[in-house]
Protein backbone atom coordinates (compact mmCIF):
# COMPACT_ATOMS: atom_id res chain seq x y z
CA UNK A 1 0.00 0.00 0.00
CA UNK A 2 3.19 2.47 0.45
CA UNK A 3 4.56 2.10 -2.59
CA UNK A 4 0.80 2.63 -4.25
CA UNK A 5 0.79 5.60 -2.80
CA UNK A 6 4.73 6.57 -3.33
CA UNK A 7 3.47 6.08 -7.21
CA UNK A 8 0.44 7.99 -7.18
CA UNK A 9 2.54 11.21 -5.24
CA UNK A 10 5.51 10.65 -8.01
CA UNK A 11 2.97 10.76 -10.25
CA UNK A 12 1.26 13.41 -9.47
CA UNK A 13 4.31 15.65 -8.89
CA UNK A 14 5.33 14.97 -12.13
CA UNK A 15 2.42 16.57 -13.22
CA UNK A 16 2.81 19.40 -11.52
CA UNK A 17 6.02 19.85 -12.73
CA UNK A 18 5.71 19.58 -16.44
CA UNK A 19 2.48 21.76 -16.23
CA UNK A 20 4.87 24.24 -14.70
CA UNK A 21 7.79 23.66 -16.96
CA UNK A 22 5.74 23.76 -20.06
CA UNK A 23 3.53 27.42 -19.12
CA UNK A 24 6.88 29.16 -18.08
CA UNK A 25 9.18 27.71 -20.66
CA UNK A 26 9.99 30.68 -23.39
CA UNK A 27 9.43 30.23 -27.10
CA UNK A 28 10.05 26.71 -28.16
CA UNK A 29 7.94 23.94 -29.80
CA UNK A 30 7.14 23.34 -26.49
CA UNK A 31 5.57 26.99 -26.14
CA UNK A 32 4.01 26.10 -29.38
CA UNK A 33 2.53 22.54 -28.63
CA UNK A 34 1.77 22.97 -24.76
CA UNK A 35 -0.51 19.86 -24.60
CA UNK A 36 1.22 17.48 -26.61
CA UNK A 37 4.47 18.43 -24.68
CA UNK A 38 3.00 17.52 -21.49
CA UNK A 39 1.95 14.17 -22.28
CA UNK A 40 5.00 13.27 -24.10
CA UNK A 41 6.73 14.28 -20.99
CA UNK A 42 4.64 12.42 -18.91
CA UNK A 43 4.80 9.33 -20.88
CA UNK A 44 8.54 9.40 -20.61
CA UNK A 45 8.56 9.96 -16.77
CA UNK A 46 6.33 7.29 -16.08
CA UNK A 47 7.98 5.06 -18.29
CA UNK A 48 10.13 4.66 -15.05
CA UNK A 49 7.15 3.68 -13.26
CA UNK A 50 6.60 0.86 -15.77
CA UNK A 51 9.53 -0.03 -15.93
CA UNK A 52 9.87 -1.26 -12.38
CA UNK A 53 6.67 -2.86 -12.68
CA UNK A 54 8.35 -4.94 -14.80
CA UNK A 55 11.64 -5.51 -12.98
CA UNK A 56 9.47 -7.35 -10.21
CA UNK A 57 12.64 -8.94 -8.46
CA UNK A 58 15.68 -6.65 -7.26
CA UNK A 59 18.49 -7.14 -5.24
CA UNK A 60 20.30 -5.24 -2.85
CA UNK A 61 23.73 -6.61 -3.94
CA UNK A 62 22.96 -5.94 -7.75
CA UNK A 63 22.10 -1.98 -6.97
CA UNK A 64 25.13 -1.69 -4.49
CA UNK A 65 27.31 -3.36 -6.72
CA UNK A 66 26.12 -0.95 -9.98
CA UNK A 67 25.93 1.88 -8.07
CA UNK A 68 29.56 1.56 -6.47
CA UNK A 69 31.18 0.57 -9.80
CA UNK A 70 29.98 3.70 -11.70
CA UNK A 71 31.09 6.00 -8.57
CA UNK A 72 34.49 4.27 -8.41
CA UNK A 73 34.68 4.01 -11.96
CA UNK A 74 33.71 7.95 -12.13
CA UNK A 75 36.30 8.72 -9.61
CA UNK A 76 38.97 6.96 -11.39
CA UNK A 77 38.58 8.16 -14.31
CA UNK A 78 38.83 12.05 -12.99
CA UNK A 79 41.80 11.17 -11.37
CA UNK A 80 43.22 9.70 -14.47
CA UNK A 81 42.35 12.60 -16.45
CA UNK A 82 44.01 15.40 -13.76
CA UNK A 83 47.33 13.14 -14.20
CA UNK A 84 47.22 13.52 -17.83
CA UNK A 85 45.98 16.79 -18.31
CA UNK A 86 49.65 18.59 -18.33
CA UNK A 87 50.65 15.95 -21.02
CA UNK A 88 47.28 15.51 -23.13
CA UNK A 89 46.08 19.15 -22.84
CA UNK A 90 47.89 20.40 -25.71
CA UNK A 91 47.52 17.30 -27.78
CA UNK A 92 44.62 17.12 -30.24
CA UNK A 93 43.88 13.46 -29.03
CA UNK A 94 43.30 14.82 -25.61
CA UNK A 95 39.33 15.14 -25.54
CA UNK A 96 39.44 11.48 -27.03
CA UNK A 97 41.51 10.21 -24.12
CA UNK A 98 38.98 12.24 -21.76
CA UNK A 99 36.19 10.29 -23.37
CA UNK A 100 37.78 6.74 -23.75
CA UNK A 101 38.73 6.76 -20.16
CA UNK A 102 35.06 8.54 -19.09
CA UNK A 103 33.35 5.20 -20.75
CA UNK A 104 35.89 2.47 -20.13
CA UNK A 105 36.54 3.03 -16.65
CA UNK A 106 33.09 2.90 -14.97
CA UNK A 107 32.19 -0.34 -17.03
CA UNK A 108 35.15 -1.96 -16.19
CA UNK A 109 34.61 -1.68 -12.07
CA UNK A 110 30.75 -2.21 -12.62
CA UNK A 111 31.04 -5.18 -14.34
CA UNK A 112 34.25 -6.26 -12.10
CA UNK A 113 31.86 -5.76 -8.98
CA UNK A 114 29.12 -7.76 -10.58
CA UNK A 115 31.15 -10.57 -10.71
CA UNK A 116 32.23 -10.67 -7.58
CA UNK A 117 29.39 -9.58 -5.26
CA UNK A 118 29.29 -12.52 -3.61
CA UNK A 119 33.10 -12.22 -2.38
CA UNK A 120 32.45 -8.45 -1.47
CA UNK A 121 29.60 -6.87 -0.05
CA UNK A 122 29.14 -2.96 -0.58
CA UNK A 123 25.88 -2.36 0.67
CA UNK A 124 24.42 0.39 2.90
CA UNK A 125 25.04 -0.55 6.88
CA UNK A 126 21.89 -0.16 8.13
CA UNK A 127 20.29 -2.88 5.50
CA UNK A 128 22.90 -5.50 6.09
CA UNK A 129 22.61 -4.86 9.57
CA UNK A 130 18.21 -5.74 9.12
CA UNK A 131 19.21 -8.79 7.15
CA UNK A 132 21.52 -9.96 9.76
CA UNK A 133 18.29 -10.28 12.40
CA UNK A 134 16.53 -11.44 9.72
CA UNK A 135 18.25 -14.54 8.80
CA UNK A 136 20.75 -17.07 9.44
CA UNK A 137 23.31 -19.01 7.42
CA UNK A 138 22.20 -19.78 4.16
CA UNK A 139 20.69 -23.81 3.63
CA UNK A 140 23.16 -26.15 1.05
CA UNK A 141 20.79 -28.26 -0.05
CA UNK A 142 21.55 -32.44 -0.51
CA UNK A 143 19.98 -34.07 -4.00
CA UNK A 144 18.63 -36.19 -0.91
CA UNK A 145 16.11 -33.21 0.54
CA UNK A 146 15.36 -32.29 -3.55
CA UNK A 147 14.30 -35.79 -4.38
CA UNK A 148 12.56 -36.14 -0.31
CA UNK A 149 10.38 -32.85 -1.18
CA UNK A 150 9.31 -32.03 2.62
CA UNK A 151 11.30 -29.38 2.35
CA UNK A 152 8.98 -27.55 -0.01
CA UNK A 153 6.24 -28.02 2.92
CA UNK A 154 8.86 -26.98 5.69
CA UNK A 155 9.24 -23.20 3.50
CA UNK A 156 5.42 -23.12 3.40
CA UNK A 157 5.22 -22.66 7.24
CA UNK A 158 7.44 -19.61 6.79
CA UNK A 159 9.65 -20.76 9.34
CA UNK A 160 12.95 -20.14 7.61
CA UNK A 161 13.71 -17.17 6.20
CA UNK A 162 17.87 -17.67 5.42
CA UNK A 163 19.28 -18.25 1.66
CA UNK A 164 18.51 -21.73 0.40
CA UNK A 165 21.79 -22.56 -1.76
CA UNK A 166 22.04 -25.47 -4.32
CA UNK A 167 25.26 -26.46 -5.83
CA UNK A 168 25.92 -26.55 -9.58
CA UNK A 169 27.43 -30.68 -8.89
CA UNK A 170 23.97 -31.00 -6.72
CA UNK A 171 21.75 -29.94 -9.73
CA UNK A 172 23.60 -32.12 -11.90
CA UNK A 173 23.46 -35.09 -9.84
CA UNK A 174 19.85 -35.03 -9.81
CA UNK A 175 19.49 -34.18 -13.42
CA UNK A 176 21.77 -37.43 -14.17
CA UNK A 177 19.08 -39.24 -11.58
CA UNK A 178 16.22 -38.01 -13.82
CA UNK A 179 17.71 -38.92 -16.61
CA UNK A 180 18.24 -42.64 -15.41
CA UNK A 181 17.17 -45.66 -17.51
CA UNK A 182 15.54 -47.49 -14.50
CA UNK A 183 11.94 -46.08 -13.76
CA UNK A 184 12.20 -45.63 -10.13
CA UNK A 185 14.93 -43.41 -10.28
CA UNK A 186 13.65 -41.40 -13.36
CA UNK A 187 10.87 -40.41 -11.21
CA UNK A 188 12.93 -39.81 -8.14
CA UNK A 189 15.10 -37.33 -10.30
CA UNK A 190 12.10 -35.77 -11.94
CA UNK A 191 10.46 -35.05 -8.50
CA UNK A 192 13.48 -33.31 -7.24
CA UNK A 193 13.32 -30.92 -10.66
CA UNK A 194 10.00 -30.30 -9.32
CA UNK A 195 11.09 -29.58 -6.12
CA UNK A 196 13.69 -27.17 -7.26
CA UNK A 197 11.84 -25.18 -9.45
CA UNK A 198 8.50 -25.09 -7.36
CA UNK A 199 11.46 -23.41 -4.69
CA UNK A 200 12.56 -20.80 -7.46
CA UNK A 201 8.82 -19.97 -7.80
CA UNK A 202 8.08 -19.41 -4.62
CA UNK A 203 8.09 -15.50 -3.65
CA UNK A 204 8.57 -16.73 0.22
CA UNK A 205 12.21 -18.53 -0.69
CA UNK A 206 15.46 -16.63 -1.26
CA UNK A 207 16.96 -19.21 -3.07
CA UNK A 208 20.07 -19.25 -5.80
CA UNK A 209 22.55 -21.85 -7.56
CA UNK A 210 26.22 -21.78 -6.36
CA UNK A 211 28.58 -22.09 -9.11
CA UNK A 212 31.25 -24.30 -6.98
CA UNK A 213 34.44 -24.57 -9.27
CA UNK A 214 36.70 -27.34 -8.76
CA UNK A 215 39.62 -26.52 -7.58
CA UNK A 216 42.81 -29.06 -8.02
CA UNK A 217 42.37 -30.37 -3.91
CA UNK A 218 38.51 -31.30 -4.71
CA UNK A 219 39.50 -33.48 -7.86
CA UNK A 220 38.31 -37.16 -7.16
CA UNK A 221 36.03 -35.70 -4.23
CA UNK A 222 32.40 -37.56 -3.71
CA UNK A 223 29.15 -35.59 -4.11
CA UNK A 224 29.17 -35.24 -0.21
CA UNK A 225 32.06 -34.40 0.36
CA UNK A 226 32.09 -31.86 -2.13
CA UNK A 227 28.86 -30.76 -0.58
CA UNK A 228 30.91 -30.34 3.11
CA UNK A 229 33.61 -28.16 1.43
CA UNK A 230 30.83 -25.61 -0.25
CA UNK A 231 29.00 -25.42 2.68
CA UNK A 232 32.38 -24.53 4.39
CA UNK A 233 33.42 -22.02 2.22
CA UNK A 234 29.89 -20.56 2.54
CA UNK A 235 29.76 -20.69 5.96
CA UNK A 236 26.65 -22.51 5.77
CA UNK A 237 24.43 -25.64 7.14
CA UNK A 238 23.79 -28.66 5.07
CA UNK A 239 20.31 -29.57 4.40
CA UNK A 240 19.77 -33.72 3.97
CA UNK A 241 18.38 -36.98 4.82
CA UNK A 242 21.13 -38.67 4.46
CA UNK A 243 22.44 -40.45 7.63
CA UNK A 244 25.84 -41.11 5.71
CA UNK A 245 26.46 -37.71 4.62
CA UNK A 246 24.87 -36.29 8.10
CA UNK A 247 28.09 -38.20 9.88
CA UNK A 248 30.61 -37.11 7.39
CA UNK A 249 29.88 -33.20 7.74
CA UNK A 250 29.42 -33.25 11.19
CA UNK A 251 33.24 -35.25 11.76
CA UNK A 252 34.17 -32.16 9.60
CA UNK A 253 32.27 -29.13 11.69
CA UNK A 254 29.72 -28.70 9.64
CA UNK A 255 26.46 -27.95 10.90
CA UNK A 256 23.69 -30.56 9.80
CA UNK A 257 19.82 -30.38 9.44
CA UNK A 258 18.56 -33.88 9.03
CA UNK A 259 14.52 -33.98 7.79
CA UNK A 260 13.93 -36.96 9.83
CA UNK A 261 15.16 -35.65 12.66
CA UNK A 262 12.81 -32.27 11.63
CA UNK A 263 10.11 -34.45 10.67
CA UNK A 264 10.62 -36.67 14.01
CA UNK A 265 11.06 -33.61 16.59
CA UNK A 266 7.76 -32.69 15.24
CA UNK A 267 5.84 -35.33 16.00
CA UNK A 268 3.53 -35.91 19.23
CA UNK A 269 5.73 -37.10 21.54
CA UNK A 270 4.09 -40.48 24.11
CA UNK A 271 5.20 -40.85 27.50
CA UNK A 272 5.45 -44.38 29.11
CA UNK A 273 2.14 -45.20 30.93
CA UNK A 274 0.10 -42.90 28.19
CA UNK A 275 -2.82 -45.09 25.77
CA UNK A 276 -3.07 -45.03 22.08
CA UNK A 277 -5.21 -46.11 19.82
CA UNK A 278 -4.33 -48.31 16.65
CA UNK A 279 -4.86 -51.23 14.42
CA UNK A 280 -2.38 -54.27 14.76
CA UNK A 281 -1.44 -54.38 10.83
CA UNK A 282 0.76 -57.27 10.65
CA UNK A 283 2.95 -59.78 12.98
CA UNK A 284 6.25 -58.71 14.19
CA UNK A 285 9.56 -60.36 13.89
CA UNK A 286 9.54 -61.73 17.66
CA UNK A 287 6.97 -64.18 18.90
CA UNK A 288 4.35 -62.62 20.39
CA UNK A 289 4.63 -59.23 18.28
CA UNK A 290 2.25 -57.61 16.68
CA UNK A 291 2.56 -53.86 14.50
CA UNK A 292 0.81 -51.59 13.57
CA UNK A 293 1.01 -47.95 12.68
CA UNK A 294 -0.38 -44.30 14.02
CA UNK A 295 -1.23 -41.57 11.59
CA UNK A 296 1.60 -40.02 11.50
CA UNK A 297 3.48 -42.92 10.08
CA UNK A 298 5.30 -44.26 13.66
CA UNK A 299 5.72 -47.90 14.20
CA UNK A 300 4.11 -49.32 17.05
CA UNK A 301 5.33 -52.79 18.46
CA UNK A 302 2.54 -54.75 20.73
CA UNK A 303 3.61 -57.63 22.70
CA UNK A 304 1.05 -60.43 22.70
CA UNK A 305 -0.52 -59.49 19.90
CA UNK A 306 0.25 -61.60 16.73
CA UNK A 307 -3.48 -63.21 17.47
CA UNK A 308 -4.80 -59.46 17.01
CA UNK A 309 -4.08 -58.27 13.04
CA UNK A 310 -6.67 -56.59 11.52
CA UNK A 311 -8.29 -55.59 14.73
CA UNK A 312 -8.26 -52.10 16.40
CA UNK A 313 -6.34 -52.50 20.23
CA UNK A 314 -6.15 -50.07 23.16
CA UNK A 315 -2.63 -50.21 23.89
CA UNK A 316 -0.15 -48.86 26.87
CA UNK A 317 2.92 -47.38 25.89
CA UNK A 318 5.89 -49.00 27.87
CA UNK A 319 8.71 -47.40 26.14
CA UNK A 320 9.75 -44.86 22.88
CA UNK A 321 12.81 -45.47 20.88
CA UNK A 322 13.76 -42.19 18.81
CA UNK A 323 16.65 -42.50 16.41
CA UNK A 324 17.07 -40.48 13.16
CA UNK A 325 15.84 -43.21 11.49
CA UNK A 326 12.52 -42.46 12.94
CA UNK A 327 10.51 -43.25 15.97
CA UNK A 328 8.90 -46.63 17.19
CA UNK A 329 7.32 -46.84 20.31
CA UNK A 330 6.63 -50.66 21.94
CA UNK A 331 3.84 -50.97 24.16
CA UNK A 332 1.89 -53.86 25.49
CA UNK A 333 -2.50 -54.77 24.64
CA UNK A 334 -4.83 -53.73 27.18
CA UNK A 335 -7.93 -53.77 25.02
CA UNK A 336 -9.19 -54.94 21.94
CA UNK A 337 -12.04 -54.17 20.37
Amino acid sequence: MLLISIRVLYAFVCAGAIATYVSSNPPSPVDQYPLIAFVLLMMLTQGVTCLDLLISQKRIEVMSAIYFGLLVGVLLSYLLIQALSPVISKTPWGEGVVMISTLTLPYLCISFLLQTKDDFRFIVPYVEFSRELKGGRPLVLDSSALIDGRIADVVETKILDSEMVVPDFILKEVQDIADSSDKVRRVRGRRGLDILSALQNNPNVDISMYDAKETEKEKGLTVDQRLVVAAKKLGGRVVTNDFNLNKVASVQGVDVINLNDVANSLKPRYLPGEHIQLKIIKEGESQGQGVGYLDDGTMVVCEQANHLVGRDVDAVVTSVLQSSAGRMIFGRVTESR
